[in-house]
């Protein structure tokens, strides 16, 4: 399931083998330290020249000391030349200990480095686009991973992004905010957040206010990465797209987005190819958003499913049927406004439980 490219007249994205492997001056590779049994365990990015670096961190107030060092590091000097990053030790609650393995641990193969920081994912998540101003190609590229403890707002994840056109710290975090917001803030496995999760771009010094087609690349680069830890989700076997339509605000469409993905008994149905649409409309008024329960109606896959005023315009059968697909679609049009906001989730599923009541660290 991949977003549709963003691009105008004078914007071309064009997609790029290597994930943050394909942007020039970086360098990565993902090595077996020993912290697993077999697998890469061990990643390293390497910039060839000093980068400015802009975060997106976890809101739990239980933070890992990776994380707290990290945003130390970033409140520094402000130039970086190097990431490093394990899987399968998060190293969080561990007091002076685990704040001086997190300092210790700091002292060309992209696929390597993004399978190198993955926990219980089944595949490495990679995304690259570039785009050329006048003339110069620059490349957006990054590597993440992502599987279970997903939630909005900031999703349980580690993202690494970078890119080749120079640009200053403040305008880098501004456009990464902007693209957490809409992507990574908007996807859903499980609605568990955790004390690690972060997202980390990197760019050359420059002065230079960010241009359109870079803006739009970042934003899809984001989106891909994102995208993949849904449909790679623990236990998942579909995919769930809310399109919320009609809103008075993107706020409110963004809260009752977050609202349905998030809701046990919708992913609990979408696993069960129950057609229960009542279960949808209740999570979009769960969250006290100023939902109109005389205007909204429903889409699946395109199709209406249910007409202002609660009347069902597909069978029980009809949309069962349509439920059997792997990735669905659903647009719940609120008939406030005309803002709108999308977020993406998973079916919950007997896999989900199996996997992390086994799950030991």
């Amino acid at each position: 399931m991949l977003a549709q490219l963003s691009q105008d007249d004078d914007v071309r994205l064009v997609a790029v083998r290597g994930g943050i492997g394909a942007v020039p001056g970086v360098r990565s590779a993902g090595v077996h330290a020993g912290i697993k049994l077999r697998k890469r365990d061990l990643a390293v990015i390497a910039f060839d020249q000093p980068q400015v670096c802009a975060s997106v961190i976890t809101t739990n107030e239980i933070k890992a000391a990776p994380v707290l060092v990290s945003a130390e590091h970033i409140a520094g000097d402000g130039v970086f030349r190097a990431i490093v990053c394990n899987s399968g030790c998060a190293n969080a609650c561990t007091g002076e200990r685990g704040d001086r393995d997190a300092r210790e641990s700091g002292v060309k193969s992209s696929n390597d480095a993004a399978e190198a920081i993955m926990t219980t994912d089944r595949v490495p998540k990679l995304a690259a686009y570039e785009f050329y101003i006048a003339e110069k190609k620059y490349v957006v590229g990054g590597i993440a991973k992502g599987s279970g403890m997903i939630a909005p707002n900031m999703a349980t994840m580690l993202a690494f992004v970078a890119t080749n056109l120079p640009m200053s710290a403040d305008a880098l975090q501004s456009e990464l905010r902007e693209a957490a917001d809409a992507t990574f803030n908007m996807i859903s496995v499980d609605g568990c957040m955790s004390t690690n999760d972060a997202l980390y771009a990197f760019a050359p010094a420059g002065e230079a206010s960010p241009p359109a087609p870079f803006v739009r690349a970042l934003h899809q680069v984001c989106s891909d990465l994102a995208l993949a830890m849904v449909a790679d989700g623990e236990g998942a076997t579909k995919t769930l797209t809310v399109h919320v339509r009609g809103a008075k605000d993107v706020a409110q469409a963004r809260t009752i987005g977050r609202a349905v993905i998030n809701s046990n008994l919708v992913r609990t149905a979408l696993y069960g190819e129950d057609p229960n649409w009542g279960r949808i409309i209740a999570a979009a008024g769960s969250v006290n958003a100023g939902l109109d329960p005389a205007t909204w109606w429903l889409q699946l896959n395109g199709k209406t499913w249910v007409q202002p005023g609660a009347i069902e315009a597909l069978s029980e059968a009809e949309a069962h049927s349509e439920l059997e697909l792997t990735d669905i679609v659903v647009d719940l049009h609120l008939g406030i406004g005309e803002a709108r906001a999308t977020a993406w989730g998973c079916d919950l599923s007997k896999d989900y439980v199996r996997i992390n009541a086994s799950y030991r660290t």
